[in-house]
């Protein structure tokens, strides 16, 4: 980073301020969950596919002319990479993305589609951190953290003042998808009478066990696979967890069948197509893990999925 601060509220402000101009509110849609209603927020209506977008624009447009002349380098397993690209084409800033080998094939295709460089790794055996700090050297180029990044985390907030302004207050409680934890500090900052339930993976539930701990936990070795890449990150970092451990009492996992589940349920009542990661947070609404209310907000993350992928979710009975 260009500078080491923290991320505001005051940011997340401005940041929504920036998004406003280039891009109109996506839908906050009503859902009835066993007589209940709950709104779901379709980020996946993004023009990238994913939330993504808000955090990469408030990075790159507060980059300076020199910096944006050395370019980006960012690291994603594919939406942040599809948002930093979007925004970097816009811009004219050459972006150069460092992504896992097994990252879905639409998200890669869509990546360079935007005109990105992709420089692919072995997420298991190579850091992606150092990959990207090697790039950053030869280059000058400015690193772009998927969530470790303030800038990243008042634009992924800006989702929140827009929630705020969709429901005419704060809601009493957003649940959202959690990979390293960039989203649910940006809502924090953006709606504090809200109380934010972060929801991951199982086996990549670190946030949840950190936030147990009071202390930043890694999701360990030999975590198992899990079909939500969007959420696979190995630990959050101190910049996120120190309004995460202000902010949210607690957070919660979800099993494959329970994300499957909700992906059927978001396609057959909202008529969405949302990605594994994308679903977590509706997963943890409909399987009882989290309490819902009529001012409770879902967030909807993303919709990058295969087609193939997506298809046989449908198709299982489980």
């Amino acid at each position: 980073m260009t500078e080491l601060r923290s991320p505001t509220a005051d940011g997340v402000g401005r940041a929504a301020g920036k998004i406003a101009a280039i891009l109109p509110p996506t839908p906050l849609l009503p859902l009835d969950v066993e007589g209940t209603t709950v709104w779901c927020k379709a980020e996946s209506l993004q023009p990238v596919g994913a939330f993504k977008i808000r955090g990469a624009w408030h990075r790159l447009t507060d980059l300076s002319a020199e910096e944006r002349s050395h370019g980006v380098v960012g690291v994603s397993s594919g939406n942040h990479a599809q948002g930093v690209a979007w925004a970097a084409r816009r811009l004219g800033v050459a972006a150069t993305i460092v992504m896992p080998r097994d990252a879905p094939e639409v998200k890669l295709a869509a990546t360079r589609a935007l005109g990105a460089e992709v420089v692919l790794y072995d997420r298991y055996t190579e850091s992606r951190e150092a990959i990207a700090a090697r790039l950053c050297g030869e280059t000058g180029a400015t690193l772009v953290h998927a969530f470790a990044d303030p800038w990243v985390i008042e634009g992924q907030g800006s989702m929140g003042v827009e929630i705020t302004a969709q429901l005419g207050g704060q809601p009493s409680r957003i649940v959202t998808p959690c990979g390293g934890g960039g989203l649910s500090a940006g809502l924090a900052l953006a709606c504090p009478d809200a109380e934010i339930l972060p929801v991951e993976p199982e086996g990549w539930d670190d946030v949840r066990r950190s936030l147990e701990a009071g202390a930043i936990v890694d999701v360990g070795p030999n975590p198992p696979p899990t079909a939500c890449d969007a959420l696979q990150t190995m630990a959050t970092q101190p910049i996120n967890f120190a309004v995460l451990a202000e902010r949210c009492r607690y957070g919660t996992s979800v099993t494959p069948a329970e994300v499957r589940a909700a992906q059927r349920f978001a396609f057959a009542r909202l008529h969405l197509v949302i990605e594994p990661g994308g679903a977590a947070a509706l997963a943890a609404v409909l399987a009882g893990k989290v309490p819902a209310d009529g001012r409770t907000v879902v967030i909807l993350s993303g919709g990058n999925t295969d087609a193939a992928a997506f298809a046989e979710v449908l198709t299982r009975d489980d």
